[in-house]
């Protein structure tokens, strides 16, 4: 697993979870801008979600929605700007790939504008045959 900086901590407890700031990322990124702050708080009630910490509260999240059995989606991964390119999304991913619930799972998948190289590097590709897979799609839905 990548090891985190001195003085960070990464978690899987529920508690660690921080809704108020994750929505302070989540609503101006690219995916969710507007997303309510109940919306979220539900979103992290109801995934397994892997947050980084340092001693100001969470500077990063990635969280994965499962039936813990054959499919995993990854969703809302983010590190705060100020606390980029020090391993923590790298380190969040390791965390994710290992977690004993999350092993056996017949397939992983997640949506990404401009992070390719960090999922290539943990394995992740593109669909083999995109023809074959569909989405219903409400972009609009926090507007």
């Amino acid at each position: 697993m990548n090891a985190l900086p001195e003085g960070y901590r990464l978690s899987f407890d529920p508690a660690d979870a921080d809704p108020a700031a994750a929505h302070a990322y989540l609503t101006r990124s690219y995916w969710a801008p507007g997303i309510p702050v109940e919306t979220v708080a539900r979103a992290l009630d109801n995934s397994l979600c892997c947050t980084v910490h340092d001693g100001g509260g969470q500077v990063g999240l990635a969280r994965v929605i499962s039936d813990f059995a054959t499919f995993a989606y990854l969703s809302d991964v983010y590190v705060l700007e100020q606390h980029q390119e020090q391993g923590l999304a790298k380190a969040m991913l390791a965390a994710l790939h290992v977690h004993p619930r999350l092993q056996g799972l017949r397939r992983w998948m997640l949506f990404t504008r401009d992070a390719h190289s960090l999922y290539a590097g943990f394995g992740w590709k593109a669909l083999a045959h995109p023809e074959r897979a569909m989405l219903l799609d409400f972009p609009e839905v926090y507007s």
